[in-house]
């Protein structure tokens, strides 16, 4: 039986051309609708937020690193405090301390607690009936003086409560949050949701962060119950979120300062721009680092959302509805009850059952064919995301640098663009090597059958997500029994119709999550590639030139032209790869991430050169040598974390010091002991760690009881790491059941790690990773009380 497509155009050649310049538009717009508008200048109106306005605040805070508890974040503060003083608002501080929330209350080294002073004002509404929250932090990473993360955020509640004090009061109230310590332990959220009497009704929470330098700012996370908060976030400008991106990011280890708003049950939005991520937390995030694009981008939408939720009226009812379905697509905001998504998954799969039938019947296919084109249609779908993987893992052996990096390369496009390719290639050899033998048409159906499949899967297990299966496969579904029934030109529109559909819900989506999870996920990129070229199998086969000999063409020659899109898409995988080798150097303002600390063990007087890198970099290998192991006996602190380790030469620094204010007898007969934590030094945290053998019933911190059954691993049990330890230092009480001496670990850290002994500069090109624990100086001693 000849080869039968879906539909057969008068003039291919023709067609092929139209198609093609058709879906590359709306491949273009739908793009182009999601990336950030460009930056407002100084001069527009009052009342509109401008990102060069607003960027006048990124470089008065981001000069620096500035975590919680430094004095440079004492002066980042001063400056908040000044700024909304002069815009005619009372700005408070929130002094405090608080426990980490939710489920991080027990991290590897134990419960986080951080001193906090959070910044809060208020914009009065006319008649409020419920308030809005606008939430950034402002302190830093010690790595980092956090040009976009956070300053961006800060900067575009200042420049929105700047256009809001410039125009018309709203309706209702506009609170504005300020975090601290968001970096340390997320505390200064939680000190606001759970002490702070504005929040004690809730309210709509707008977090603002950022985890890159570039790109849309994407409405990334909702509360439950989204359905009326989507709305309002579609009348914004530029609305660029996907209730996919909410499912992907449950799955990530990341949180910001809106789980704890989420989790305190207020409802809210969380928005972030996210490219450029190889500045996270680094040094390099400066603020001459930050796409102002991308800063403009986070502040229209954020001033017009805070318009609509002001001025909406009654905020009661933000949690009474469903969960939406969301994506962008041609610049709007397209969403539906969460309830049709089972639906439209069931609808999608017996539409595409209906194609079936129906090329069935009009000889296009057989059942057998479409039965081995299913099974083989498997082959791309794992084939590609597999080379995808493998692809990231070659360019790590070339430049091993790469594996130190957080998310992505400074500059990632050339290989994003690679991995596209790969996974055209697959598909394009799969459709060469099968068309003849299956058909087109049953290829075709197969591939809209696996989306439709993988549909149902998403709506029944994440449900955000299912639109990008089942709205293509429906549309696909659609358009072909459409096709069966009409002939030439108006056949090939209809199938394209389909196309573009696919396009515009699977493209946008392939772009932003790239950024999202990196190269080091570079397979998921792939499999949402293949996603889309199934959906599109109906208008490859109308451009994919023909491997069938027309007349006087020979043989082989129709089967060279049936591989060459094969052959250009490998082309252009293999020179978008050494383009990006050529281009991603390494250099002083993108320099290789290297990850060293130094421990001091006052105990014994010795100290040693840490290192977290999972494989040593090689500056990083004049410290530390051999395979990774455990820390824990010495830095409880640390869990069950393995680093590589070197002999370093031992500093003059003091120990946290420990000391027995009281012990008393509880009536159950338990010791109450009563110690004073205190460092000797300026440091960034301290810790606090007893021995295991000990049983802790009990264990209060700076007045904050916390849980008391964490081991942390190497003989130490209960304790805890307190973040911008106040100078008079820090009460804890433990309540002990047995007798014999307390035995306890104490550990401080400080950030001077260039200036210990035996260190020597990084050279041009050997830069500092944006981890936590980078640059820290840690110096622990035991005690027996």
């Amino acid at each position: 039986m000849r080869d039968a497509a879906l539909i057969r155009p008068v003039r291919r050649g023709f067609a092929a051309l139209a198609v093609l310049a058709v879906l590359t538009l709306a491949g273009f717009v739908a793009v182009r609708s999601i990336l950030p508008p460009t930056a407002a200048p100084a001069s527009a109106p009052a009342s509109d937020f401008s990102a060069e306005r607003a960027f006048r605040t990124v470089e008065a805070i981001a000069s620096a690193p500035h975590p919680a508890g430094s004095a440079a974040n004492d002066r980042v503060r001063d400056h908040l405090l000044q700024a909304l003083t002069g815009l005619g608002l009372s700005p408070q501080v929130q002094d405090t301390v608080s426990v980490q929330g939710g489920e991080l209350s027990a991290s590897a080294g134990g419960t986080g607690l951080a001193r906090v002073r959070n910044v809060v004002a208020v914009i009065p509404g006319k008649a409020s009936t419920r308030r809005i929250f606008l939430v950034a932090h402002y302190d830093s990473a010690q790595t980092g003086p956090g040009g976009n993360d956070d300053a961006a955020g800060v900067a575009t509640i200042l420049e929105t409560a700047r256009a809001l004090t410039s125009s018309d009061r709203l309706v209702n109230d506009v609170v504005l949050v300020l975090t601290d310590a968001e970096e340390a332990c997320l505390c200064g959220a939680e000190a606001f949701v759970r002490q702070h009497e504005l929040a004690r009704d809730g309210g709509i929470a707008i977090n603002l962060e950022a985890r890159g330098s570039s790109g849309p700012a994407i409405m990334f996370e909702t509360s439950e119950r989204n359905a009326r908060l989507v709305e309002a976030y579609a009348t914004t400008p530029y609305p660029v979120g996907t209730s996919f991106a909410v499912e992907i990011y449950r799955l990530l280890p990341n949180d910001t300062d809106f789980t704890a708003f989420r989790e305190a049950g207020f409802a809210g939005l969380n928005s972030a721009y996210i490219d450029g991520a190889a500045v996270y937390h680094a040094p390099t995030d400066l603020p001459s680092a930050m796409d102002r694009d991308s800063l403009q981008h986070h502040g229209a939408n954020a001033l017009a959302l805070t318009r609509a939720l002001g001025n909406a009226g009654d905020l009661s009812t933000a949690m009474t509805g469903g969960d939406a379905t969301y994506f962008p697509a041609f610049g709007f905001l397209v969403r539906y009850p969460g309830a049709l998504v089972l639906v439209l998954a069931g609808v999608a799969l017996l539409a595409v059952a209906a194609l079936a039938w129906q090329a069935r019947r009009k000889g296009r296919l057989t059942g057998r064919r479409l039965a081995v084109a299913g099974l083989l249609t498997l082959a791309p779908i794992v084939v590609a995301p597999a080379l995808a993987q493998l692809f990231w893992t070659v360019l790590k052996l070339i430049r091993p640098e790469y594996g130190a990096l957080p998310i992505d390369p400074y500059r990632p496009d050339l290989y994003r663009i690679a991995v596209i390719a790969i996974a055209a290639a697959v598909v394009c050899c799969w459709f060469a090597l099968l068309r003849r033998r299956v058909g087109a048409a049953a290829l075709a159906v197969a591939g809209l059958g696996w989306l439709a499949v993988l549909g149902l899967v998403l709506a029944a297990v994440t449900p955000g997500g299912a639109y990008l299966a089942t709205i293509p496969a429906l549309a696909g579904a659609i358009t072909g029994i459409i096709a069966l029934h009409v002939r030439g030109w108006l056949a090939t529109a209809v199938i394209t119709a389909g196309g573009i559909v696919a396009v515009a819900i699977l493209l946008p989506t392939v772009i932003m999550l790239f950024p999202a999870l990196g190269m080091a996920m570079a397979g998921v990129g792939a499999f949402l590639t293949v996603l889309l070229l199934l959906a599109l199998l109906p208008v490859i086969d109308l451009v994919h030139p023909s491997a069938e000999p027309v007349q006087g063409m020979p043989a082989v020659r129709a089967r060279r032209r049936g591989t060459l899109p094969t052959l250009v898409a490998s082309l252009t995988a293999i020179v978008c790869t050494a383009a990006g080798l050529t281009v991603d150097r390494f250099d002083t303002t993108h320099p290789a991430l290297t990850q060293l600390m130094y421990a001091l063990n006052a105990d014994t007087g010795t100290a040693e050169w840490l290192s977290a890198e999972t494989i040593t970099q090689k500056w990083t290998s004049r410290y530390v040598s051999g395979d990774p192991g455990p820390v824990a006996e010495a830095l409880p602190a640390f869990g069950d974390a393995e680093l590589r380790t070197g002999p370093a030469q031992a500093a003059a620094l003091p120990a946290p010091a420990v000391t027995k204010e009281s012990e008393t007898t509880a009536a159950n007969g338990d010791r109450v002991v009563t110690l004073l934590l205190k460092p000797q030094r300026t440091v960034r945290f301290t810790t606090l760690h007893v021995a295991a053998s000990t049983q802790v019933t009990g264990l209060t911190v700076a007045g904050r009881q916390i849980p008391a059954d964490k081991a942390a691993g190497g003989g130490w049990g209960a304790g805890f790491v307190f973040h911008a330890p106040p100078a008079e230092g820090v009460q804890v009480v433990l309540t002990i059941r047995g007798a014999g001496p307390v035995r306890v670990r104490a550990m401080d850290a400080s950030d001077n790690l260039t200036e210990m002994p035996g260190f020597h500069a990084r050279p041009a090109g050997v830069g500092v990773l944006g981890s936590h624990s980078s640059e820290m100086v840690a110096v622990a001693k035991t005690y027996s009380l």
